[in-house]
């Protein structure tokens, strides 16, 4: 499908305006892809907002369920008075708490330590100008092969 060119007054398009006629074109495509974003991402936004509130609905549920199960194992250690005491039940259930917290804890730390800024990404990011300048092409594709590599390995 081809698109004739504008003409003026039955005349052959000038280069000047061929080239104005591309940015116009490429402009609007432009404008009407991001407004196609846009309406998709208020679409995905919306139902990730009500999935985020049932969420957080199922999570307050689950806290009150940890809340009654802390108060079943304190009078489970109390064993109706021929256990141990009930202050000191409850003390052992806030203990076991303390140090799954602590474990918790300790294992995000961990996890936070292996984060790393993408290296990879950044140095093709900054390669982006000098290809398009028709400059970098050795360059990235040895930063595709690695990156390639890296992805195997993962």
């Amino acid at each position: 499908m081809a698109i004739e060119p504008r003409t003026v007054n039955g005349e052959e398009p000038t280069i000047g305006r061929l080239i104005k006629d591309a940015q116009t074109d490429f402009s609007t495509i432009m404008r009407k892809e991001i407004q196609l974003a846009k309406a998709e991402l208020k679409v995905s936004v919306t139902a990730g907002g009500v999935g985020l509130g049932l969420v957080g609905a199922a999570l307050f549920l689950l806290l009150l369920a940890v809340i009654m199960l802390s108060v079943a194992f304190a009078y489970l250690i109390h064993w109706n008075g021929s256990g141990l005491d009930l202050h000191w039940a409850f003390l052992i259930v806030f203990g076991a708490y303390v140090l799954l917290a602590l474990l918790l804890l300790f294992l995000a730390v961990r996890s936070f330590k292996k984060v790393k800024a993408p290296e990879r990404a950044i140095e093709q990011g900054k390669e982006i100008p000098r290809a398009l300048k028709g400059q970098g092409a050795p360059q990235a594709a040895a930063a595709q092969t690695d990156l390639a590599k890296t992805l195997d390995r993962a």
